[in-house]
């Protein structure tokens, strides 16, 4: 019943903000901020228009084909980098480190050297996206490895495994749910970063949303279009938390009763 009413109170919530929308955009008349009615039939517009410069399906498209590569590739380089350093301690100092150094570097500060070096293309977003996911998650990773009971390494040692064995054995599966909470930060880290690099570079070979932000915003000054892009944006990132990483935490971190 205490999941319904917090389902309920969201929905409310939700509710109250487009009302409080819908009025005010219709009682200031603003051009940069349009109705409800005007944003929700651009964006179905955008999916049926016979205009294919203005279909927006193609440009998500490509914005997740980035994000899915950037995260894929991000997660095994978080992986592999993490259990070296448990293998090692000079690795996992140096690591340390790095992560230390390069966590707190936004993505969108990378964005001039990368253009200067690499160009404004799909190699310099994919790299941007591969840092936003590498570096949260293996500070997530190290930091479930370091607390993980000893009891279990212990019990590990005594049963004959060795170093690799308690890596895969130990430490990965007693640190699940630090390395989920560390993919799903690194997850909403390269979205927010992937947007922003495509808006910045304007085009790129495979344009994705950001780019029908720019556009709408600059070339066809299609303000209803801005915001239409903007909520699929929030759209795919909620199907994405509730539809994909709550449904894996509930099918393992919950069922085995490492989070509540």
């Amino acid at each position: 019943m205490k999941k319904y009413k917090n389902l309920i109170a969201q929905i409310l919530f939700v509710a109250a903000c487009l009302v409080f929308w819908q009025w005010y955009a219709k009682s200031r008349n603003i051009m940069g901020f349009p109705t409800l009615d005007a944003i929700f039939g651009k964006l179905a517009d955008a999916f049926t228009t016979d205009n294919p410069q203005r279909r927006i399906l193609p440009y998500l498209a490509n914005s997740m084909l980035s994000i899915l590569k950037g995260l894929g590739i991000g997660a095994v380089l978080a992986v592999i980098f993490s259990d070296l350093s448990v293998i090692s301690r000079t690795f996992n100092s140096i690591y340390n480190l790095i992560v230390s150094i390069f966590d707190l570097l936004p993505g969108v500060a990378l964005l001039p050297i990368l253009m200067i070096t690499i160009g404004a293309n799909d190699t310099s977003i994919l790299i941007l996206v591969i840092h936003s996911v590498v570096w949260p998650m293996s500070r997530n990773i190290i930091d479930g490895f370091k607390t993980t009971p000893a009891i279990y390494i212990e019990s590990g040692k005594n049963i004959g495994l060795g170093t690799f064995g308690l890596v895969f054995g130990v430490y990965i599966p007693a640190s699940f749910a630090s390395m989920l909470s560390g993919i799903k930060v690194g997850w909403a880290r390269a979205w927010r970063g992937l947007i922003s690099a495509e808006m910045i570079f304007g085009a790129a070979q495979s344009a994705g949303i950001g780019v029908f932000i720019n556009n709408a915003r600059t070339t066809w000054i299609d303000y209803p279009g801005v915001y239409a892009a903007i909520i699929l944006i929030i759209i795919v990132g909620v199907i994405v938390e509730y539809g994909i990483f709550q449904v894996i935490e509930k099918c393992t971190v919950r069922k085995w009763g490492m989070v509540r």
